[in-house]
């Protein structure tokens, strides 16, 4: 493999990622990159301390967009994020893509994504366009999501369900929706048709 290195350097440094080397140095900024081969990382992207990347991922910037990723979050294997010519924020203590991957995509120059703290995307689904995923909120499943505001709270991890940012779970299209904090949308199709439940209801307090 490494005498192909110099070609697979010269495509890389072409589409704006850094080289298999430059990818590797940035250990040097506290970013850990399980596999520099498998990843690729645009030279646009700013990614803070403590960011951990599993092998397979792709973070890429166009020449109008900005991406961002805070602190000690993770990114695991499947993971694509695409700033074209929009903007991408994400917060601390994310964690994107554990179950199956997930994509993020802002392509137009209006296009704005945040993603708060303690954000948890997983199950192989996607954000595109537009989208406000407040701290601690959820989307769980293979879930197309567009133009949609997720309120802030608790992770997970919070012990009272009801305190939790809000939950996506299942399967299907999520368009213009609000689900406030505390509450949940499950839906195998059109989300716009199921109805909106405190996290209690799957989540029953002790």
């Amino acid at each position: 493999m490494f005498e192909y290195l110099p070609l697979i350097n010269e495509m890389r440094v072409g589409q704006g990622f850094w080289s298999v080397e430059e990818t590797v140095l940035l250990s040097q900024q506290g970013i850990t990159i399980m596999d520099p081969f498998s990843t690729l990382v645009s030279k646009r992207a700013q990614l803070s301390e403590g960011v951990l990347i599993w092998p397979n991922v792709t973070i890429s910037v166009g020449s109008g967009g900005s991406l961002s990723i805070g602190s000690k979050t993770v990114l695991y294997s499947g993971v694509r994020v695409d700033a074209d010519n929009g903007s991408v924020e994400i917060g601390c203590r994310a964690e994107l893509g554990q179950l199956g991957g997930f994509t993020i995509l802002a392509p137009g120059v209006a296009d704005l994504i945040t993603i708060g703290d303690e954000v948890r995307l997983n199950g192989g689904g996607s954000i595109a366009f537009k989208a406000a995923i407040g701290n601690g909120a959820q989307v769980l499943g293979p879930i197309n999501v567009q133009h949609c505001k997720l309120g802030g709270g608790g992770s997970y991890r919070e012990p009272d369900p009801d305190k939790r940012g809000g939950v996506l779970k299942g399967c299907g299209v999520a368009r213009h929706l609000e689900i406030a904090a505390g509450m949940v949308i499950q839906a195998f199709g059109d989300f716009g048709q199921a109805p909106s439940r405190p996290q209690t209801f799957f989540h029953p307090k002790p």
